[in-house]
């Protein structure tokens, strides 16, 4: 099944994740879901979710989002469902941010181990001072038209990893702020278990 319909205490992430955009103050929200999934997205949210088809990639998805948005959604957030826990705080930093008037913002975090580039052969090459490297985290937020025209000039097969990518790729200077430790991504099966225990807290 998609990774958002995996249930947590028995609730699917995606529905854990909306439920964290309405709290954090998001008022309308767009779920891309997966082809030949929207059925089984519609039974898992709440009616006045608006659905859309997904993309191939990333990027597809996130265009594929941002054509449903109604037009008034000046500030957008793209949001990983598979971030269940995400603090309804850390989604108001980012949105204050943007009304401050930051055109791009994300959630960051500080990296706590060495980390270290290698080559082919798994050899260590170098080891970046950590003092300036992050963690980036979403929801990831961003002036609509500024996201909008990012992507318009991105190429149709391009698929990066994140949207402040796409965003930085047009010049366009990306603000952080504090992430949350909470908002962590779910990946493997420990993730979920992880996150399980969190919730019976």
């Amino acid at each position: 099944m998609p990774k958002a319909l995996v249930p947590l205490a028995g609730r699917p992430l995606v529905a854990w994740s909306v439920e964290a955009l309405r709290a954090g103050g998001v008022a309308e929200i767009v779920v891309t879901a997966p082809a030949g999934q929207r059925d089984a997205f519609a039974a898992a949210l709440p009616a006045d979710v608006r659905l859309t088809d997904g993309g191939a990639t990333r990027t597809a998805s996130v265009r594929a989002g941002l054509a449903a948005a109604g037009p008034d959604a000046e500030l957008v957030l793209v949001h990983d469902a598979a971030r269940p826990l995400t603090p309804p705080d850390l989604v108001r930093r980012v949105l204050d941010a943007l009304r401050a008037g930051h055109p791009a913002v994300v959630p960051a975090l500080p990296v706590a181990d060495t980390t270290v580039v290698v080559d082919g052969d798994g050899l260590i090459t170098d080891a970046p001072p950590r003092a300036q490297l992050r963690r980036v985290q979403t929801p990831q937020g961003f002036d609509r038209a500024v996201l909008a025209s990012a992507y318009a000039d991105l190429s149709p097969d391009a698929d990066l990893t994140d949207d402040a990518a796409v965003v930085r790729a047009a010049g366009i200077p990306v603000l952080t702020v504090d992430g949350d430790e909470r908002a962590a991504k779910v990946t493997v099966a420990h993730d979920l278990r992880t996150a399980e225990a969190q919730v019976r807290r």
